[in-house]
């Protein structure tokens, strides 16, 4: 199964960056410069290999169910840690798009605001997914008791 990011090809590439807001800046400073940035890759990008993309801020939540490095209350970078991903087609065509003139300016607002520099990783897709819809919820329960002692 997979949708998750619509039409991203199962053998594609997700870039992540992380970042780290100096002391000085804010979150809406954040989401000024990355929406800016985001605007231009879509824009020149979209043909080019770029397939979508999201920003996610730290809500300082920690899961104690699925966490196994003690039962912390609160991340101490709650709402100062941001992941940008991108989905690409291709690393090459990701590494080509920040080549571009219009994309490097962007992306130096952007790295200004971190404290941490930048490290851009690229990984392989293995698996994405979305929610069952109800009619595959019943089937998928019912596969599971059915074959439930199946070795």
């Amino acid at each position: 199964m997979s949708g998750l990011i619509a039409n991203f090809p199962n053998d594609g590439v997700v870039t992540i960056n992380r970042v780290i807001l100096k002391p000085e800046y804010t979150v809406d400073d954040l989401q000024e410069r990355v929406a800016f940035l985001c605007e231009n890759v879509k824009t020149y990008h979209s043909d080019t290999g770029f397939v979508g993309g999201f920003v996610a801020l730290n809500s300082g939540a920690v899961s104690n169910e699925g966490s196994t490095i003690g039962q912390a209350v609160e991340s101490p970078m709650k709402g100062k840690e941001a992941l940008i991903v991108t989905f690409w087609t291709t690393f090459d065509e990701h590494e080509k798009s920040h080549q571009s003139e219009t994309f490097q300016p962007l992306f130096q607002k952007v790295l200004d605001l971190c404290e941490n520099g930048n490290e851009e990783i690229a990984y392989e897709m293995l698996w994405s997914g979305k929610a069952y819809g109800p009619d595959e919820i019943a089937a998928a329960r019912q596969a599971k008791a059915q074959y439930a002692n199946a070795s």
